[in-house]
Formats: structure tokens, C-alpha cells, sequence
């Protein structure tokens, strides 16, 4: 399964404790994340991880592209709701490609549980 992770920098402690707890059931799985928290991710758990450009720098935008071309099955996107974020227009966007494109999306920590537990126990398949 390919699956993104993108977390806003408040966050990215959390995304790290979710890839560690996680560990056993991401390591098969084809993953791509924003730079930094690809970096930091990777550096945590030894996971094998694409990274692209920052989420500010055009890392949503790249992220957003693979969803439009169908080259994402789940997304993982722990946003922080209460900082402004300078990029807000290619965050909402990538969202909405998510709806539109019908891509699993988990935007706070419990929704990402549900789903890698789902994805461990072999529960969800979201590919097209």
C-alpha cells in the first residue's frame, strides 16, 4: 500500500510515536512523506521512506499530485488546527483531492490509529 505522511510541526513528535508504535505494520508498505517529517520519521524508526519537499516548499503540492494520479492509497496528515499555516491553500487543496478522489485521509491522531490498526489486521484495502 502507498501511503503519505505529512505532519504540521507541532505534530511531528506525535506522527514519530505513531510510526514507532506502528513500526511493525508501515515497514511493508510503500510510504512517502514532506521532507522534514520523512527525515525525522525515518531517523526514529530506520523506515524506508521517499521524501519529498517540505510541506511549504511544495511538498503538499507534490503529495496532492500523487492523489490526483491515483499513486496514494491512505493518507496520514496530522494537522494543527490552531497555528496559521502560510501554505493553508495547498493544505485545503490536498484535502480536497482527498475527498474527490475518495482517499482514505486521517487528519488527528485516533483517525490514523483506526486506520493502520484497520491496515494490520488486514481489515482495509483502499486501493482503487
Amino acid at each position: 500500500m502507498r501511503i503519505a505522511l505529512i505532519a504540521h510541526d507541532k505534530e511531528k513528535p506525535e506522527m514519530i510515536g505513531l510510526t514507532v508504535k506502528y513500526k511493525d505494520c508501515l515497514e511493508n508498505q510503500e510510504l512517502y512523506a514532506t521532507g522534514t517529517t520523512g527525515k525525522l520519521v525515518s531517523q526514529a524508526t530506520g523506515l524506508n521512506i521517499k521524501c519529498l519537499k517540505s510541506g511549504p516548499l511544495g511538498g503538499d503540492q507534490q503529495i496532492g499530485s500523487m492523489i490526483a494520479d491515483n499513486d496514494l492509497d491512505l493518507v496520514i496528515f496530522l494537522r494543527d488546527p490552531l497555528t496559521a499555516q502560510p501554505h493553508e491553500p495547498d493544505v485545503t487543496a490536498l484535502l480536497r483531492l482527498c475527498d474527490v478522489t475518495k482517499t482514505p485521509l486521517a487528519t488527528n491522531i485516533s483517525s490514523a490509529e483506526i486506520m493502520l490498526n484497520a491496515l494490520r489486521n488486514n481489515t482495509i484495502d483502499p486501493r482503487k
